[in-house]
């Protein structure tokens, strides 16, 4: 037994570089497991804790132990298999006639096991410098920052572990290297562990809180991807129409090099664009939706005119939880949505997306405060820093909307005395030019000859609209004569992309006395795209993750039906905006998605509880290092409590104090303590006075009364010279009769 520990004391380091290893690992099984069977994940963890636990308590040679930890392997991932009801043994078959079945069941299991085996194997191996150390840590970092910027997951917590660790992998090294060069310090040390340890724990919580507030700063370089975008002038690093279009689509002109993105200038709508598919964010949701940004009323016969943001309708700051004041909707029902977003790049945003309508923010960056926010309840436009003083972007927010359940049948009965007799209407949203082209408004009663009510009427020209133009995002504008948009669209060009469609709805409608309004966002972007045995493997199901592209970048029309508050119609061919309606609860869709939407929403809902009652890393170690370092000033303070009492008392008398002054207030802080202890001292009498009476008292404290009266008139009447440690004898003295009055009650 003696000598298998003193085998772990010499080989305390490999333990530990396995252990660092083995906290590395894991933040990539924490990237991996949505992806991965679960068979897997189990497998991969169970065998790389036992390939570190026999690396640490079994001193063997290296072949008996590797030998060992594949043997072990192989029977983890095969209990592993049975588990998890892959395998289950054929009672009527011998054991060598079952082990064909056995290893066609552990495949492909057994190959990620043995895999990452031979990895930690390799690693702890190979990292055996500091350079090496440096650089394994470095291409792990750099290799987490890729996936979250370039996909859905947010590392952060991986980066901050992987970071962790490797500071205490070099730590160790460097240990390891002093007890190699210096033994005989190494041995000195070794008396002093505790004070090792508490150094190290110190550096450490400086460095996290450090980290954890430094300053959020724009980066001063472009990233090679994006600079690469820019170079082929797609544009996609911007996360705006190169034109200021808006969408999915969102190009204006003609030229090439125009790409699709968020608008934020819609006065000349036309023109083509190409797709630029740069992921804008990510949205964590139960529901697909769109992601409302603004809206716009007065239209040009150009394109929409009303871009002052400031100047549109009344603005109303707003605070992170507050419950925003929605227009009332009462013959509607809502359902309460949670969405989570993240915005990928660095691109500013004048409006803060989210499902109609937003009710509160519930966080901005993962606190419950934040400037900036705007509401304007007339058009239900969140928007952020409308008095641009230049707020940085939201990076993440996560906010709560009421969806609209919409009653169709009650509503498509609804005429137009039902509707709007009791309901004033705003005149912006019935506003067309002067020279609006009467045959579009021709178009718009031909169409909806058949229909009695604005519902009806809506309906047919969104039929109209999607089946009769064909969607592309190169339409011809050389066959449009017309100064009208709509009208060029409609009798010309008679192609176009969602800014023709949604711009052509709201302005017919308009025409027939139908309150409309254009608005823009985006549209509710894709899943990642799984293989489909990860997708429907056994128990799993892929979370509600959508990411939006500038390519997702959309138009659309909201039309108003009185007390049924605005609905949203989407007349772009391909486009189909997720509805509510009052007889089933979830959105109108394809029927064939409505399986796998059911599991991604289960799934996204554990997902979601277990992130929001998950270790934080962030929280964790902000607490952690503000502990240990409010122990270390503490004890600073402790320690150092003799200076900073001399330093109050110079600083009040305005001088420093001599040795024989410190003298004098250490006596008479003992003098005050046994005053507390009930031995009194007349203030007529002088301390030799007082010393003889008290000794009196207590004949077993004389000794020690005598040296401290001693110290104290040789400080005051004695030519002596005084010294520092004749004011720590008091301290030390003044310490051994307070100790001797407690052990004599």
């Amino acid at each position: 037994m003696s000598n298998w520990w003193t085998q772990q004391k010499s080989s305390w380091h490999h333990s530990l570089r396995l252990l660092w290893i083995m906290i590395i690992a894991l933040q990539w099984i924490s990237y991996t497991e949505p992806l991965w069977y679960r068979e897997t994940t189990s497998s991969v963890l169970l065998a790389l804790t036992a390939a570190i636990i026999i690396e640490i308590l079994i001193p063997v040679r290296s072949l008996y132990r590797i030998l060992v930890e594949a043997a072990v392997i192989i029977y983890i991932v095969f209990r592993t298999i049975k588990y998890y009801g892959l395998y289950t043994p054929d009672p009527f078959l011998g054991v060598l006639e079952r082990l064909p079945d056995i290893a066609a069941q552990m495949m492909p299991y057994i190959w990620f096991a043995l895999g990452v085996w031979v990895l930690l194997l390799l690693s702890s191996w190979w990292a055996s410098t500091k350079a090496r150390i440096l650089l394994f840590i470095g291409l792990n970092i750099v290799a987490f920052a890729a996936l979250d910027s370039f996909t859905s997951t947010v590392l952060w917590q991986e980066v901050a572990w992987t970071v962790f660790a490797g500071m205490g992998w070099l730590v160790t090294q460097h240990l390891r290297s002093f007890q190699l060069r210096y033994p005989g310090g190494w041995s000195y040390l070794m008396d002093y562990p505790l004070k090792i340890l508490v150094n190290i724990a110190i550096i450490f919580s400086l460095i996290i809180l450090t980290g954890i507030n430094m300053p959020e700063v724009k980066p001063r370089l472009t990233d090679p991807y994006t600079a690469w975008i820019e170079w082929r002038g797609t544009g996609g690093s911007s996360g705006f129409g190169t034109s200021g279009k808006g969408t999915g689509t969102g190009a204006g002109t003609a030229v090439k090099n125009t790409s699709s993105g968020y608008s934020l200038n819609d006065d000349n709508l036309g023109g083509g664009f190409a797709f630029d598919y740069t992921p804008v964010m990510t949205v964590v949701s139960d529901m697909r939706t769109y992601m409302r940004g603004e809206s716009r009323n007065v239209y040009s016969g150009e394109g929409w005119v009303d871009n002052d943001r400031s100047t549109r309708g009344l603005l109303d700051g707003v605070a992170v939880g507050q419950l925003l004041d929605n227009p009332s909707t009462s013959k509607v029902q809502t359902q309460k949505l949670q969405q989570t977003v993240k915005i990928l790049g660095n691109n500013r945003y004048p409006v803060i997306f989210g499902p109609y309508s937003i009710s509160t923010v519930n966080t901005i960056n993962g606190v419950e405060n934040s400037s900036g926010l705007f509401w304007r309840n007339q058009d239900s436009e969140l928007l952020w820093d409308p008095d641009k003083k230049n707020l940085p972007y939201p990076q993440t927010y996560v906010l709560t909307a009421e969806i609209p359940i919409v009653p169709v049948q009650e509503l498509s009965v609804m005429t137009y005395e039902d509707l709007y007799q009791e309901n004033e209407v705003d005149k912006q949203y019935l506003q067309l030019p002067g020279k609006f082209p009467v045959r579009v408004k021709e178009l718009a009663q031909e169409i909806t000859a058949g229909a009695q009510t604005p519902y009806e009427k809506t309906a047919l020209l969104q039929q109209y609209l999607q089946q009769t133009f064909p969607y592309t995002n190169e339409p011809n504008v050389s066959l449009g004569t017309s100064s009208d948009f709509v009208d060029s669209f409609l009798f010309e060009i008679r192609e176009g992309y969602c800014d023709y469609y949604s711009t052509a709805l709201v302005t017919m409608a308009r025409s027939l006395n139908i309150p409309a309004r254009w608005v823009k966002g985006y549209a509710p972007g894709e899943q990642a795209e799984l293989p489909d045995n990860i997708a429907l493997q056994q128990g799993r199901s892929v979370s509600n993750n959508y990411t939006i592209t500038n390519a997702d970048a959309h138009s659309w029309a909201e039309v108003y039906f009185g007390d049924y508050g605005w609905i949203p119609v989407e007349a772009t061919p391909g486009f189909n905006a997720p509805l509510l309606t009052k007889n089933e609860t979830e959105p109108v869709k394809d029927p064939l998605d409505e399986e796998e939407d059911n599991a991604q929403s289960e799934d996204n809902a554990a997902n979601t509880g277990a992130e929001d009652n998950g270790f934080q890393f962030g929280a964790w170690a902000a607490v952690a290092s503000g502990i240990v370092l409010l122990a270390w000033v503490g004890y600073l303070v402790w320690a150092r409590r003799f200076s900073l009492r001399f330093l109050i008392l110079q600083l009040r008398r305005g001088h420093p104090l001599s040795p024989a002054q410190k003298v004098a207030v250490e006596t008479e802080r003992w003098v005050r303590y046994l005053r507390r202890r009930g031995f009194v001292k007349e203030e007529h009498e002088t301390l030799r006075e007082s010393v003889e009476h008290w000794s009196l008292k207590r004949p077993d404290l004389t000794g020690v009364l005598r040296i401290l009266l001693g110290i104290f008139e040789k400080a005051q009447y004695s030519p002596d010279v005084i010294e520092d440690k004749d004011w720590h004898n008091v301290y030390t003295e003044a310490l051994r009769l307070r100790k001797s009055l407690k052990s004599g009650k």
